[in-house]
């Protein structure tokens, strides 16, 4: 966004993570009609600065499904700002690759790679993913690992089968090398992502960081933050069940073999959790069970403060 050509829109539209498992398809009229109503009263569209009544008509007119949806939203939002092209963030986007390139055929996926043990520390502290019952205390720096584990390997997959329309890169090459690791990702986007240009307009920016009070120390270290903020026996015990997979990811480990012997709770966990994961995403996507789909994350204003829109 911060590099010409993109729209800047730093919204939430999670259609497929959220809307259409709660309102069913948008290849139904009443079910559009409830997925735009509802999104109109999120905070991502109130980022978005889109006419109400134009966006209802646009989407009731044009959308069959999560695709057409972000195509309108996103096309007419670049629209109003005089450009050609826009992005959209979300990591739960990995899941949903086949689908949203099924139904955008042009889509192009950046899947940006970052530490399994930063990544559990940071969604631990945000309360961004809810284990079983029973590790929600003790075991949630270990689930929340699986589920990294899980998420990672779902999109390298997925990825795997559209290798021309989808790259990788690892947070910390952007990190630590930013102009070089742009440059790549300029190549696979054909655009010109400057860094200097990007630089500048970056350091005018907040901060989304769950560490805020690091930001504001100015001690700000998203890299390797978990050798700081880990007990090494959390560390251990995080290499003992991803170790595998943070290797291949090309993290290096810490902890000794000799200490990485997992025991009976680390093998039911790495058991359970892939299989849990896996259900808990057949079961909103392809079953009724995905009206229970929580909306929370939409920050939706009162449907009784919101005008009426056009029929």
């Amino acid at each position: 966004m911060s590099a010409g050509g993109f729209a800047v829109y730093r919204g939430y539209l999670p259609i497929y993570k959220m809307l259409i498992p709660r309102f069913g398809t948008m290849e139904k009229m009443q079910n559009r009609r409830k997925i735009v109503e509802t999104w109109l009263r999120s905070k991502g569209f109130r980022r978005s600065d889109l006419d109400p009544n134009q966006l209802m008509e646009l989407a009731i007119s044009g959308c069959r499904t999560g695709g057409d949806f972000i195509r309108v939203v996103m096309d007419t939002i670049a629209e109003n700002q005089g450009v050609d092209r826009w992005a959209v963030y979300d990591p739960d986007n990995v899941l949903y690759i086949p689908r949203i390139k099924a139904d955008i055929p042009t889509a192009l996926f950046i899947h940006i790679i970052r530490d399994g043990r930063d990544i559990a520390l940071s969604l631990k502290k945000m309360g961004g993913f809810r284990p079983l019952p029973w590790d929600r205390k003790s075991g949630s720096l270990l689930a929340t690992a699986l589920y990294w584990e899980w998420t990672v390997h779902k999109g390298r997959h997925y990825g795997s089968q559209i290798p021309d329309d989808y790259i990788e890169v690892h947070y910390e090459d952007l990190v630590r090398n930013p102009a070089s690791t742009l440059a790549t990702l300029g190549a696979f986007l054909h655009h010109d992502l400057d860094y200097e240009r990007i630089h500048s307009a970056v350091n005018r920016l907040k901060s989304n960081s769950s560490f805020v009070e690091e930001e504001k120390q100015g001690r700000e270290t998203p890299v390797q933050r978990w050798k700081d903020k880990l007990s090494s026996q959390d560390i251990a015990a995080i290499e003992t069940l991803v170790g595998r997979s943070l290797e291949e990811f090309g993290y290096p480990l810490t902890t000794p073999q000799s200490k990485r012997e997992p025991g009976l709770r680390e093998k039911w966990m790495r058991a359970v959790y892939p299989l849990f994961l896996d259900t808990k995403l057949a079961l909103k996507i392809r079953t009724p069970l995905g009206r229970m789909a929580d909306l929370s994350a939409l920050e939706l204003t009162d449907a009784a403060a919101q005008e009426d829109f056009p029929a």
